[in-house]
């Protein structure tokens, strides 16, 4: 499982959880900064990503297209990287049986 960190979450975070999730990558290494969501949403689907993002766009744009790409929704307050990183740790599980269940689309972590 691949995840694609959104721009608003650190860009520290696929080296943090490169143990659990290789391969995982930040927008920021996809293009240049402001990539519009439609683009982001493509290069994730074509590139076998699973979204993370804190900000309900991609939930949204889920609900309109359906998957892939799948996405990990972030309903969180303001935290730190680390704080974000033992949350993912935490539902590694979960988020891996989400990766593999062909009927979700979204999973909500809080």
């Amino acid at each position: 499982m691949k995840l694609l960190f959104d721009e608003n979450l650190s860009p520290k975070l696929p080296r943090l959880l490169a143990t659990l999730f290789p391969g995982s990558a930040h927008v920021r290494e996809c293009g240049p900064l402001g990539l519009p969501d439609e683009e982001v949403w493509d290069y994730a689907g074509a590139n076998g990503f699973t979204i993370v993002s804190k900000d309900s766009d991609f939930q949204q744009r889920s609900l309109l297209y359906g998957q892939p790409p799948k996405i990990v929704w972030l309903r969180i307050g303001n935290c730190t990287t680390e704080q974000i990183a033992q949350l993912i740790t935490a539902h590694e599980q979960d988020m891996r049986a989400f990766d593999t269940d062909p009927f979700e689309a979204v999973l909500v972590l809080s």
